[in-house]
């Protein structure tokens, strides 16, 4: 830990000698970023610290809202069919000048091409610069086979089209997959045989430029002099990376740093109480899961599935986590999101009928692992205590679970294994507010091996899923979403376990910072008063 606040202090002090009455905002991050170009992962911790402070997308949203506004794109149409997109861009938009690049040119459309062709095309020489990398939104999202066409039709105009209707298109390219990549940076880099550089040194528009990382430590960037939107109020951005909460909570109180993301529970009564804090919480577009891997016996048999769920206590697990800052789930949608369906009965916790349909299916002495996650998530604040709480559970009806854990990227990279075992404990805070975004994203067919952890794939739910997408009528794809969720239920890939209310505790001297209910973590518009 003193590696962390050392870290951390000295890059404060480095920003602060930089400029003169410099203000520095430092935010205790909970983990470290997987890279910094965020087309490559999924994880919000790494978003945090590559998409949203360093890039934007053709569109964005609105913050503290699910509502798409204009981007890098400043106008776009779309065809009367469905199937063209056409947007114009922004004139005179500025890439970062860093200490490693000194763009020639603006953003144009040769950027957007470059953006998406590289995590479509598999010609394409950046489709795999990092060997072990992949576009994993972009695949598990049907991207690949959705996609028709991408034309530059002029320097600022740029067309897609589509091969079906794909109700949530435009939103999707708010996603941070969508971010903007210099091609002019990239070009250099591959020339200067430096391609794996894009994912430890980014460039892009957005409101902050990179300017060092220390591995597990800290990241520092400093404010963008040439946004396009306007320079920020800030001049420093500090991410002191803490994943202990209770030494988060001790640094927040110590002026170490001014903001900090998933407070222990229990400590949320005291936190609230003080008076120099300002603490913001918000219903979380989230769903915390138990993820078992149903192409590995004996999880392949929704009987056993459905047993498992029936022994484990999510009450219980809500309860000792989140102290009733969260509800129980019974669909891999939340309650708040449209398309939710409320009919649903959800799996009972019913022990010694857990252990009588294990011993129907032919089950006996089972051992297995479950994974805990390393990271407080807002969706599983400790992911190693409800882990124990399931061990316990599991034991009562002669079921015996390893707890697993491993460092973050390690966790997210080898539990998206097909062959791996036992059932992973994650979640997801919804990316763009559509049901599309959670139901094929995460169970989808075109997910297994990325983002569908339980590496599930149901014709039934899938076609429903899928049918959804290329649906405009919102009415019709809430039916169809609603299908897809009694599939689901029925088939149980997952346990589902809870949805949580999010806490952002902040001292009071944090002016303008919006809570996302994408889960977004954004400072541009934030200020630091003296």
């Amino acid at each position: 830990m003193k590696k962390t606040i050392f870290a951390a202090a000295l890059l404060a002090a480095t920003a602060l000698a930089g400029v003169a009455n410099a203000k520095t905002l430092v935010y205790c991050s909970e983990g470290s970023p997987e890279g910094f170009d965020p087309a490559l992962y999924t994880a919000g911790t790494t978003f945090d610290a590559s998409s949203r402070p360093v890039f934007n997308r053709l569109v964005e949203f609105k913050p503290g809202t699910t509502e798409i506004e204009p981007g890098l794109a400043e106008s776009w149409t779309i065809s009367d069919d469905g199937l063209q997109y056409t947007f114009k861009l922004r004139p005179g938009v500025k890439f970062q000048t860093t200490d490693f690049f000194t763009p020639t040119r603006d953003m144009n459309a040769d950027d957007v091409v470059f953006s998406f062709e590289r995590q479509w095309k598999e010609d394409n020489a950046w489709h795999k610069y990092i060997p072990e990398g992949s576009y994993e939104y972009f695949a598990g999202m049907g991207l690949p086979e959705l996609l028709a066409n991408i034309e530059k039709v002029d320097d600022l105009t740029v067309k897609f089209t589509l091969k079906n209707k794909e109700a949530p298109f435009l939103a999707n390219l708010g996603m941070d997959f969508g971010s903007i990549q210099s091609k002019e940076y990239a070009d250099k880099l591959q020339a200067d045989n430096k391609m794996v550089q894009l994912n430890q040194m980014p460039v892009g528009t957005g409101p902050f430029t990179f300017v060092a990382y220390q591995q597990d430590a800290a990241i520092r960037f400093k404010a963008n002099d040439a946004y396009w939107k306007g320079r920020e109020k800030i001049d420093d951005l500090v991410f002191a990376i803490t994943p202990d909460a209770a030494v988060r909570l001790q640094k927040l109180k110590a002026g170490e740093c001014q903001i900090f993301p998933y407070p222990n529970a229990a400590d949320v009564p005291a936190i609230k109480s003080d008076d120099t804090l300002t603490t913001m919480e918000e219903n979380g577009l989230n769903v915390a899961y138990l993820a078992y891997n149903t192409q590995q016996a004996p999880f392949d048999k929704v009987e056993v599935r459905k047993a498992l769920n029936m022994a484990i206590n999510k009450k219980a697990i809500v309860d000792a986590v989140f102290e009733g800052a969260a509800e129980v789930a019974k669909n891999p949608i939340p309650p708040s999101m449209w398309g939710y369906n409320k009919a649903i009965e959800d799996d009972k916790y019913d022990p010694e009928a857990a252990k009588k349909a294990l011993e129907a299916a032919g089950v006996k002495d089972l051992s297995m692992k479950i994974w805990a996650m390393p990271v407080a998530r807002p969706y599983m604040l400790n992911a190693r205590r409800a882990a124990e709480l399931m061990q316990a559970d599991l034991d009562k009806i002669g079921v015996k679970a390893e707890i697993v854990s491993m460092e973050w990227a390690e966790y997210l990279a080898k539990s998206k294994d097909v062959k791996r075992d036992g059932a992973v404990i994650l979640g997801w805070t919804g990316d763009n507010g559509d049901p599309d975004n959670f139901l094929h994203t995460l169970l989808g067919c075109d997910a297994v091996g990325g983002n569908n952890r339980a590496q599930w794939c149901n014709k039934e739910f899938n076609d429903l899923v899928l049918k959804a997408k290329t649906t405009v009528d919102q009415a019709e794809r809430t039916k169809l979403y609603e299908e897809a969720q009694v599939v689901f239920k029925r088939e149980a890939p997952w346990d589902t376990l809870d949805h949580s209310v999010v806490v952002m505790p902040m001292s009071k001297k944090v002016k303008g910072y919006i809570m996302s209910p994408l889960g977004h973590h954004s400072f541009s518009g934030v200020d630091v008063e003296e």
